[in-house]
């Protein structure tokens, strides 16, 4: 009983005074599971083309898209194997006009374009990471998201019923016995359903809240970090760059079919051309393979497959897919969804749960101090039916 009420009063403190924090983060995790769909549904025309004709070759499409965002603009583009998918463009450049932008790959013409710090979801990830206050804000979500790993915790033994009529009741909203008993069973009775994905929400979260969370991945397997240093190209006076579609289907002949490339242009004479893929059969959508080619002869210089990397580089790169729910496709993200919602309740069900227990605890009080008083001449007190009453 000591044990249940110290965890009673660590799970009712640290939700008190962490539960804001806890309830943004998880109402704006709840926006951002479906930031693509959302972008694709929004934008349909900027995702999706239809097909005519020969595909232009990639250095045309980007000297075209050059042409129009300006000289040197593109730094990569992500080719889909469907011929329906649009070219997604990587920029860069002083102004910072925008980040992104999609050309069709049969003509060139540019479908759109956006700087993603100017976007809704821009502003909600880093309400999401740092509560818009920059590394003070980072550290403040940490700080909460480990005390909210300690409250799942917590709640997960508090809420353990003692016999299986007890479990029943654990297990159901009575959605009709007034609102103080709906704001319990919603904080208890749901909060069981939704602690499991929350934890792994919450601990794989701390990976970018923490150097030594992340430090400690490598530590705890024993293993290096990955070495993701592109080799570089060898550049010769007057070389020019291989035909970038050459290069391509070199390294798609090393990397093998996927859904998806993402090719990254050479920054200067001396880098090489990076492609990389997500193979079919992928654990999750982080477990990307690489190839890297030589600039100016489309050579391949490095191959680097995920399942060559260090124990502790593969776990590292799944930390992202288990924090967004990807791991397990559309179901798993529909899911965790639903756990962001209930997580941003729990706070504010908490919350309620707390001010009626002490709200009852400070009407007894004051109508004990109301009884202990002296009764003014004249009047009488009221007592129990069933007592004697004794005039004042």
């Amino acid at each position: 009983m000591k044990l249940r009420r110290l965890l009673l009063q660590v799970h009712l403190w640290l939700g008190l005074t962490t539960g804001a924090v806890v309830a943004v983060v998880c109402a704006t995790g709840a926006v951002l599971a479906f930031e693509d769909e959302i972008g694709r549904a929004l934008h349909p025309a900027w995702y999706h083309v239809k097909p005519h004709g020969a595909r232009l070759p990639l250095d045309a499409a980007i000297a075209r898209a050059n042409t129009v965002l300006g000289e040197g603009r593109v730094t990569g583009v992500t080719v889909h194997a469907d011929p329906a998918r649009a070219l997604e463009l990587r920029l860069d450049g002083e102004d910072g006009a925008a980040d992104r932008a999609f050309a069709d790959p049969y003509t060139g013409r540019m479908l759109g374009r956006y700087r993603s710090d100017a976007t809704f979801f821009h502003l909600t990830e880093d309400v999401h990471r740092r509560l818009l206050a920059g590394e003070v804000g980072k550290r403040v979500v940490g700080v909460s998201t480990v005390a909210f790993l300690v409250i799942l915790a917590s709640g997960a033994v508090l809420w353990w019923p003692r016999g299986r009529r007890g479990l029943r009741a654990r297990l159901t909203v009575r959605a009709r016995a007034g609102w103080k008993r709906l704001a319990h069973d919603l904080h208890v009775s749901l909060g069981v359903y939704a602690v499991g994905f929350l934890f792994v929400m919450a601990f794989s979260g701390l990976v970018w809240a923490f150097k030594w969370f992340e430090d400690g991945i490598y530590t705890v397997t024993r293993t290096a970090k990955h070495d993701a240093t592109p080799p570089p190209s060898v550049y010769r006076p007057g070389a020019t760059p291989a035909p970038l579609d050459a290069a391509f289907r070199t390294a798609r002949g090393a990397l093998g079919a996927a859904a998806t490339y993402t090719i990254t242009l050479p920054k200067d004479s001396a880098a090489a051309l990076a492609v990389r893929a997500v193979p079919h059969g992928a654990p999750h959508p982080r477990a990307t393979d690489a190839v890297f080619l030589d600039a100016y002869t489309g050579a391949v210089v490095k191959l680097d497959r995920y399942g060559d990397r260090s124990l502790g580089a593969r776990t590292r790169a799944a930390f992202y897919p288990l924090h967004v729910g990807s791991m397990g496709g559309l179901t798993t993200r529909v899911l965790y969804f639903l756990a962001c919602v209930l997580g941003a309740t729990f706070p504010v069900t908490g919350a309620l749960i707390w001010f009626n227990k002490r709200s009852a605890r400070w009407r007894k009080r004051w109508d004990a101090r109301r009884a202990a008083r002296p009764a003014a001449p004249g009047t009488s007190r009221e007592v129990p039916a069933g007592t004697d009453r004794v005039e004042a």
